[in-house]
Parts: C-alpha cells; structure tokens; sequence
C-alpha cells in the first residue's frame, strides 16, 4: 500500500508538527536532568500529551543525572520493560515498578549519585 504525495503544505504542517514534538521531549529530558521533573510527573504528563507518551523509556533513563545507556537497560531488565518501550506502552504495573524503583534506590534527578 502507497501512501499518496503530500502537498507543501501538508510536508510544512507535517514538519512543523514533529519539530514541536521533538522540542516537547527535549524539555521535559531538560526538566528531568534539572530535577524541576520528577518520573511520577513525566509519565503522569505522557496520558494527555502524545509527544511526551511518545518517548522511549530508555531516553527518559538516560536524561536523569548518573543514568546512563547501561543502567538505563539494566534498570529495564530488572523492571521486565522492553528496550523498544515507549512511555504510552507502559501498563499501570510497570509505571508502579518505574516510580518504586526510582524512590526505592534514590534515582531521583536531584541526586546525582545511585545506590543500586
């Protein structure tokens, strides 16, 4: 199946939509590294904001101070969350286990080191 051509403006709208999207996810990875964020609020924010439901939960990981591409997957395997995980795709249980994990050894963003 083909998708038809899009017209100028259709691409431009397109184009402006997934800038704004992008921009979208880069402050709130701002806002979690800064601490203004919390992982409870983030995910609260993904149920009414689609370009924010939209992030990996990988990329939320690394965005928090000491968190990086290994803990980050080894955060996730602990927690039974898939690498190609989205924040929409998170169930009610897997949230829970997320913000638990995240309180229980101190991965927070205003605290730069982790005890796990």
């Amino acid at each position: 199946m083909s998708l038809r051509p899009l017209t100028d403006q259709e691409r431009a709208e397109a184009l402006g939509k997934a800038a704004a999207a992008r921009a979208a996810r880069a402050e709130a990875k701002e806002q979690l590294k800064l601490g203004t964020l919390t992982v409870a609020d983030l995910l609260a924010s993904g149920d009414g904001d689609s370009a924010i439901a939209r992030m990996k939960v990988s990329e939320m990981l690394e965005a928090l101070p000491g968190v990086g591409r290994v803990t980050a997957a080894a955060i996730m395997d602990e927690l039974g969350i898939a690498v190609s995980r989205r924040l929409r795709g998170l169930g009610i249980h897997q949230r829970r286990a997320l913000v638990d994990f995240m309180n229980e050894n101190h991965v927070h963003p205003n605290n730069a080191q982790r005890n796990m």
